[in-house]
């Protein structure tokens, strides 16, 4: 049974337009879309409490609009949807474990969004174990894709490129396999990111060691590309051993990319809720949507 995509719903912009992106990647990759809205609040043991009616009334009708507004954008995706009354991070990463993505909205540079787009999101991504992509409010299907000639916003160009940032040192497969994956479905092209940084050394020893530890840095990118290359040949694929902190890099790179996908380092329970200093950073910085792939 194929894996669905999987949103998390808070009524927040941040979460519509997150269900919004999983409805038109879940029909790109022929998955079926589940929608999960999730609160203590949701708990029916509580029946006798009249102040929890007015926020399970309107989780009820957060949950029935948005369905209504994806069956009427997308008749033809299989929908479904599910209310737990569970703490939202614990029933988001139960729920993501079966997913082929966990989409969650994701709070802007400034300003308020739903908790969804805040703590919960962050505490989400620490802790998932599948792919987790994460949306911006004023996320659009025409942010998704190139201007037209005229520079203005347009749904029928060719798509933005995707970026994939990776780090040798660390497993990479399940990343590029989802950021090869994402470019095929997208007939977009792909930009593979390794950032590298020089030693401290002699100033007089720097021009020649930069460009010696440049070159190995393109070998070794070259190198573990060829089997993907071989296996999306049909994938226009652009390498980019860039020197600089890969937080840096990757904020630069992505300005004009459609889906921006990075690693997240499984870390021992006990050690916190922590996305690593890549990860918080694209977060943050990036605008477009950004894929968090877990890896060991």
């Amino acid at each position: 049974m194929l894996r669905p995509v999987v949103a998390g719903l808070d009524g927040s912009r941040e979460s519509l337009a997150a269900a919004d992106w999983a409805a038109r990647e879940a029909l790109r990759r022929g998955r079926a879309l589940r929608l999960v809205q999730a609160s203590e609040a949701l708990s029916s043991e509580a029946v006798d409490l009249p102040e929890l009616d007015a926020p399970r009334d309107r989780a009820r009708h957060i949950l029935n609009t948005a369905m209504d507004r994806l069956n009427e954008r997308c008749p033809q995706l299989r929908l479904s949807a599910d209310r737990i009354a569970r703490p939202a991070p614990d029933a988001l990463v139960e729920a993501g474990a079966d997913a082929e993505l966990l989409v969650l909205g994701s709070r802007a540079l400034s300003g308020l969004g739903g908790f969804m787009a805040g703590s919960v999101a962050s505490a989400v991504v620490a802790r998932a174990t599948r792919p987790v992509v994460l949306v911006r409010a004023e996320h659009t299907l025409e942010d998704e894709h190139l201007r037209d000639a005229e520079g203005r916003m347009s749904s029928r160009t060719p798509y933005r490129d995707v970026v994939g940032g990776i780090d040798p040192a660390h497993s990479y497969e399940d990343l590029l396999a989802l950021a090869f994956d994402s470019a095929l479905l997208r007939d977009a092209p792909l930009r593979v990111v390794y950032a590298w940084q020089l030693p401290y050394m002699p100033p007089a020893a720097e021009a020649k060691a930069r460009r010696a530890v440049r070159e190995a840095a393109e070998r070794t990118l070259s190198s573990l590309l060829v089997p993907w290359r071989e296996k999306y040949p049909a994938v226009e694929v652009h390498e980019m051993a860039e020197e600089g902190r890969p937080a840096h890099r990757l904020v630069d790179v992505a300005r004009d990319a459609g889906l921006l996908v990075v690693g997240r380092r499984i870390r021992p329970a006990g050690l916190g809720t922590h996305t690593g200093p890549v990860a918080h950073a694209v977060i943050h910085h990036v605008r477009c949507p950004v894929a968090v792939v877990p890896h060991d």
